[in-house]
C-alpha cells in the first residue's frame, strides 16, 4: 500500500476533502514564491532598483520555459489520478515511469534554448540597455535550473494525484529555506548580484527534486518501479503529451502575452518597469490561493471522473467558487488601503519613491478584478482534472489575445497611458474568467474519463 497520505476523495465530503488538500498546497505555493520575493527584495535592497528591474525582464520568460516542463506535468498527474481514481494500479505505475521519459527530454530541449538564445530574446523584447546584461546572465543560469523544476513538479503532480499535498510541501519548504540562506550568501557575501540570486534559486530547485524522488521511491509503493515498468510505452507517453501539451501550450501562450506587455512595459522606463516588476511579485502571491485550490480541484476531479461520480465533480466547483469569492473580498480592502506600504519593502532608494507610489496605484487597479482572476482557476482546474485539456489552447489563445490588444489600444489613450498596462491585466482575468465558466457549463468534460 501507499504511505498515510494518500487520500482516496471518491467518498467522503467534498468539501472537507478540497480544504483539506488546499491548505498544504497553499503553503506550499507561498513558500514557492518566497524564492521570487526574496529574490526581489534582496536584489531591490542590497543591488539596486535597476537590478530589480533586470530580474524582473525575466519573468514572463521563467514563466515561459517552466511552463512547459510543469504543464505536461500536469497532463501527467490528470492520467495518474483517473487511473488512482478508478482503481488500476498497474497503468498508475506504467504512468509514473514513463513520466521519467516525457519530463527529461522536454527539460533539456528548453535548457539548451534558454542558455543559447539568452540573448537574442531579451534584446527583442526591448529590454533596456542598462541592466540588459544582468537579465541574459540571471535568465541564463536560471535556465540551467529547469531539468529541477520538472522532476519536482513532476513527482509533485503525482504525489498530488493520489491524494498526496502534504509530502510535497515538505520539499519546498526546505527549498525556500536552502533558497534564502543562499541569496544571502551570494549577494551579501560574494557579492554576485543578480547572478547569485539566480544560482541560490537553481541550487534549491535540485534539492527539491532530487529529494522528493529520493522519498517517493523509498516510501510510496506506486513508485517502486520494477525494469519491466521502465520500459518506454509509447502509446502512454503519447498520452502524456497529448494530455499535458495544451496545458503547456496555453501556459506558454499566456507566458509569450505576458512577454508582449512586458515589452510594452519597457517602453515606459525603469520606473515603471520596476513598479510593474514589484505589483508581478505581489499579485503572484495573491495568486496563491486560487492555485492551490485549482491543483486540489484538479485531483479531486480526476479522482471523481475516473470513479465516474461527475456530481461530485460540480459540487467540488461550487464550493470553490464560494472560497473564491470570499478570499477576493477580502483582499481589496488590503491593497486599498496598505498598498504603498507593502511596495515599499521591496525597495528603500532614495529615489524609489516614484516606483512605490506607481506600484500602490496599480494594485488598486488589479484588485478589484481579483475575482475574475480566480476564476481563471476553478473552472480550469475542473476541466483539467476530467481530462478536457484541449480547452487550455483556447483558454491560452484567449489571455494572449486580450493581453496583446488591450495592452497597445489601452495605452495609446492619452488619459491612461502607462495605467492601460494594469487595466490590460484586469480586464484580460475578467475576460478569459467569462470563457472558462462558459466552457464548465457546456458539459463536455462529463465525458472525458479516461479517453486516454
Amino acid at each position: 500500500m501507499a504511505n498515510k497520505n494518500v487520500t482516496d476523495m471518491t467518498v467522503g465530503n467534498p468539501t472537507r476533502h478540497i480544504l483539506k488538500f488546499t491548505i498544504p498546497l497553499l503553503i506550499g505555493n507561498l513558500f514557492q514564491q518566497l524564492y521570487n520575493m526574496v529574490d526581489s527584495i534582496v536584489v531591490g535592497r542590497f543591488v539596486s532598483a535597476h537590478a530589480l528591474a533586470a530580474v524582473g525582464a525575466c519573468g514572463s520568460l521563467n514563466f515561459l520555459f517552466f511552463s512547459l516542463s510543469s504543464g505536461l506535468a500536469v497532463g501527467i498527474g490528470v492520467i495518474a489520478s483517473q487511473y488512482f481514481g478508478a482503481g488500476d494500479e498497474k497503468q498508475l505505475k506504467k504512468t509514473i515511469a514513463n513520466s521519467i521519459y516525457v519530463l527529461s527530454s522536454s527539460a533539456i530541449l528548453v535548457t539548451l534554448i534558454g542558455v543559447i538564445f539568452a540573448g537574442p530574446i531579451l534584446r527583442l523584447l526591448n529590454t533596456p540597455d542598462k541592466y540588459i546584461a544582468d537579465s541574459i546572465n540571471y535568465f541564463r543560469v536560471t535556465s540551467i535550473g529547469i531539468i529541477g523544476v520538472a522532476f519536482y513538479n513532476g513527482v509533485a503532480a503525482l504525489l498530488r494525484s493520489i491524494g498526496d499535498s502534504k509530502t510535497p510541501l515538505y520539499f519546498l519548504i526546505l527549498s525556500s529555506v536552502i533558497n534564502v540562506c543562499l541569496d544571502l550568501v551570494f549577494v551579501l557575501a560574494f557579492d554576485m548580484g543578480v547572478v547569485g540570486v539566480a544560482l541560490a534559486t537553481i541550487i534549491a530547485q535540485a534539492v527539491s527534486a532530487v529529494a522528493s524522488m529520493i522519498y517517493a521511491y523509498h516510501k510510496v509503493s506506486y513508485f517502486k518501479l520494477t525494469r519491466n515498468d521502465l520500459k518506454p510505452d509509447y502509446s502512454m507517453i503519447k498520452d502524456s503529451f497529448r494530455l499535458g501539451s495544451p496545458v503547456a501550450m496555453q501556459n506558454s501562450m499566456i507566458a509569450v502575452s505576458c512577454i508582449a506587455l512586458q515589452a510594452v512595459v519597457n517602453g515606459f522606463g525603469p520606473d515603471v518597469a520596476s513598479a510593474y516588476t514589484i505589483s508581478g511579485r505581489i499579485e503572484q502571491l495573491v495568486q496563491q490561493p486560487y492555485g492551490s485550490l485549482g491543483m486540489a480541484l484538479t485531483s479531486y476531479s480526476g479522482q471523481n471522473i475516473g470513479a465516474k461520480k461527475q456530481e461530485r465533480v460540480v459540487e467540488g466547483f461550487r464550493k470553490a467558487t464560494l472560497i473564491v469569492l470570499v478570499f477576493s473580498v477580502i483582499m481589496l480592502p488590503l491593497f486599498f488601503f496598505f498598498g504603498k506600504f507593502i511596495c515599499s519593502i521591496f525597495v528603500t532608494e532614495t529615489d524609489a519613491a516614484a516606483v512605490i507610489s506607481l506600484g500602490s496605484r496599480a494594485l488598486k487597479i488589479t484588485s478589484p478584478f481579483y475575482f475574475g482572476l480566480g476564476m481563471i482557476y476553478v473552472p480550469r482546474a475542473v476541466l483539467n482534472g476530467c481530462g478536457d485539456t484541449g480547452f487550455a489552447m483556447i483558454n491560452g489563445l484567449t489571455e494572449v489575445v486580450c493581453r496583446i490588444v488591450f495592452a497597445n489600444v489601452l495605452t495609446r489613450i492619452p488619459v491612461l497611458g502607462y495605467w492601460g498596462i494594469w487595466v490590460t491585466t484586469g480586464l484580460t482575468w475578467a475576460v478569459t474568467a467569462i470563457v472558462c465558466v462558459m466552457r464548465y457549463k457546456g458539459g463536455k468534460w462529463r465525458y472525458k474519463a479516461l479517453e486516454h
